[in-house]
């Protein structure tokens, strides 16, 4: 078992690695990226150099290559690669004018492909003007800007740009091997090579870098503009709640007023004192269960924040537990790192937490045991599991924990599994509840992280 020290340091590594991890944007997102880079902008340059091409491959005389049949083959040979990769352009850049026709899985596999290709022909074209020497290299480090910004999956960015920096290496391997004098070898030789592997693997490093930028500040700006859609939607939300609480309290008002008015008017009839005394009753009963269940009424006065779920839970340990207490239960905790931040109003979740917690807590009476673990699920949703190993809910009594009132506790109201389901839902997640007789109770909570706020019409 590792000890705290040893945990605390991977902890620390891997938040660390976490500040380098890069998350691709949704698929409109890295269509318009594509839609920029590789049609707007690569087709019309694209057009250019190849019409370039096209000259200097067919229509330059090449009389220094007469008598080096090694280079002779080696001209002939790209100028049938360039009309295969002149095809492969031409189809892949009919894709890219009718882009909305294909997925946005496609267009990537299309956008890595081509990239390779541009590498390679732009690696023969090195070794024919020089090699190492060729002022071509530089356009290599223009094919990796590219590939940074046309390729938002990080995976297919690196490999693609380590891709184009091999493929640089060989070319100017290959211009080696082919020197024809130990006076052209040494020129080859002495050149920086070395310095401009360096440059491109920094380059690949930079592309990545510039990534991982962009995505962070591409998912603060969603957090801000989540934040402000939330905060609209629960000020909507409170007004309308408070509407209704009103709408409904008032003719309730009236009847116990009127209910009142008759109780004093009354002489002597029991029957019908007990009547109106029933209906007052009853009407006080309704009007706390407005207040109770309408939650609503108090969101105009709330603000939601940016919860860490892990300090949200210790804080509910904490009041189910309060310090000084004397119960014998024992808390585990594993709580996953880097977990993204939850858009909520505390009250809400804190009770979510509280609830559970205090449901196990008396379940197992001062003795046991209550897990309580936290994971990270991608796409921005984190799952939140609370687990006691108490003696469990008979099978056919799962399906209506969640119902308000429902209680098996001799002083308890009902209502704290039915606020535990809304708080939760009212943010787009869900509670689900497992258990076995004699064995364990476990909630599974899912919070999306980037749900709105669920009006509750039922």
């Amino acid at each position: 078992m590792a000890s705290p020290r040893g945990r605390k340091t991977w902890i620390d590594w891997w938040r660390l690695s976490q500040l380098f991890k890069s998350i691709a944007p949704d698929d409109s997102s890295q269509r318009a990226r594509i839609r920029f880079i590789e049609r707007n902008t690569m087709l019309p340059v694209k057009a250019v150099y190849f019409l370039v091409l096209i000259f200097y491959l067919y229509f330059t005389e090449w009389p220094e290559m007469d008598a080096d049949r090694v280079r002779w083959t080696l001209l002939r040979t790209i100028q049938w690669f360039f009309v295969f990769c002149l095809i492969v352009n031409v189809i892949i850049g009919v894709m890219l004018i009718r882009m909305e026709e294909f997925s946005t899985r496609v267009l990537r596999e299309v956008v890595f492909l081509i990239c390779l290709f541009d590498a390679l022909l732009l690696a023969m074209m090195t070794e024919l003007t020089g090699g190492f020497e060729s002022f071509l290299f530089w356009m290599f480090l223009g094919l990796q800007i590219r590939n940074a910004i046309s390729m938002p999956i990080a995976s297919s960015q690196i490999v693609a740009n380590l891709s184009v920096s091999v493929i640089y290496l060989c070319a100017g391997a290959f211009d080696i091997v082919v020197a024809r004098s130990e006076e052209e070898l040494g020129d080859i030789a002495g050149e920086p090579v070395m310095l401009r592997a360096l440059l491109l693997m920094l380059m690949t490093a930079c592309g990545y870098g510039l990534q991982v930028l962009i995505d962070k500040q591409r998912r603060m700006d969603a957090e801000e503009d989540e934040f402000d859609r939330r905060q609209s939607q629960l000020q909507a939300s409170g007004r309308l709640a408070a509407e209704i609480a009103h709408q409904v309290k008032n003719p309730l008002s009236i009847i116990n007023n009127a209910a009142f008015a008759l109780d004093q008017t009354t002489d002597g009839n029991e029957l019908v004192k007990r009547q109106l005394g029933l209906i007052r009753e009853e009407v006080n009963k309704a009007d706390q269960i407005i207040t109770k269940l309408m939650g609503y009424a108090q969101l105009v006065e709330g603000r939601l924040a940016k919860l860490d779920v892990n300090e949200t839970l210790d804080a509910a340990i904490m009041q189910v537990f309060p310090k000084g207490s004397r119960f014998a239960t024992r808390v585990r905790r594993e709580y996953g790192i880097a977990l993204p931040p939850l858009l909520a109003q505390p009250e809400h979740i804190s009770e979510v937490f509280v609830n559970v917690i205090q449901n196990a807590r008396e379940e197992l009476a001062d003795s046991g045991e209550i897990q309580i673990t936290t994971s990270y699920e991608g796409d921005y949703n984190f799952r939140v599991i609370i687990e006691d190993n108490g003696s469990g809910i008979p099978s056919e009594m799962l399906e209506s924990v969640f119902e308000p009132y429902h209680t098996t506790k001799e002083k308890g109201t009902g209502l704290g599994l039915a606020i535990v389901r809304h708080n939760t839902e009212l943010y787009g997640g869900t509670v689900e509840i497992e258990s076995e007789l004699g064995k364990y109770t476990r909630f599974n909570l899912l919070f999306p992280g980037r749900a709105a706020i669920r009006l509750q019409t039922k």
